[in-house]
């Protein structure tokens, strides 16, 4: 071959006398036995750059009202816990608002005056009864007597009756 000739690709590769690219290739419609498509593989983005963009801005959208909107809901939750606190004063001062109209009763005072202070007015009797089988009932002097007490526990009355005894009452001993 002639030396002198220069490679008509770049690389050193010539496609040989008379030989083009277009002379290669298949005449359009003809088809050959083994016809080969070369195309370039590219894979596939799974996600693409406007999507990618767009999840980034309403990441930090949410980012940015996330802050907001947990406050503001704290808030709603602060307001309704004192609304309900409120109902419930607003209840206990209408209960001690009644209290107080019974209060302005003078039979009212006086049923008062005979049950927690058992006063009754001059030319009254005083009845009061106790039921035994009453919870409340703490018991008189009469329910002490008949039990036998350790002597431990006789020894301890003995020392709480004699400080309510009157001087009066104590012999003085003979010189």
């Amino acid at each position: 071959m002639n030396a002198s000739r220069r490679p008509s690709r770049p690389g050193g590769r010539s496609t040989g006398p008379g030989r083009t690219r277009a002379a290669r290739r298949p005449a359009p419609g003809a088809t050959s036995r083994a016809e080969v498509k070369r195309v370039r593989y590219r894979p596939a983005r799974k996600v693409s750059r406007r999507a990618a963009v767009l999840a980034l801005v309403l990441s930090a959208l949410a980012l940015a009202y996330a802050y907001p909107l947990r406050t503001y809901v704290e808030q709603r939750i602060e307001i309704n816990r004192l609304e309900d606190a409120q109902s419930i004063q607003q209840e206990h001062i209408a209960e001690l608002e009644a209290e107080r109209l019974k209060w302005d009763d003078p039979e009212y005072v006086k049923a008062q005056i005979r049950s927690s202070l058992l006063l009754v007015p001059p030319g009254e009797g005083l009845v009061i009864v106790i039921d035994e089988n009453d919870p409340k009932h703490t018991g008189g002097a009469d329910d002490a007597e008949g039990q036998d007490l350790p002597w431990y526990d006789e020894l301890a009355a003995t020392f709480a009756d004699a400080d309510q005894l009157d001087p009066e009452e104590t012999e003085e001993p003979a010189e």
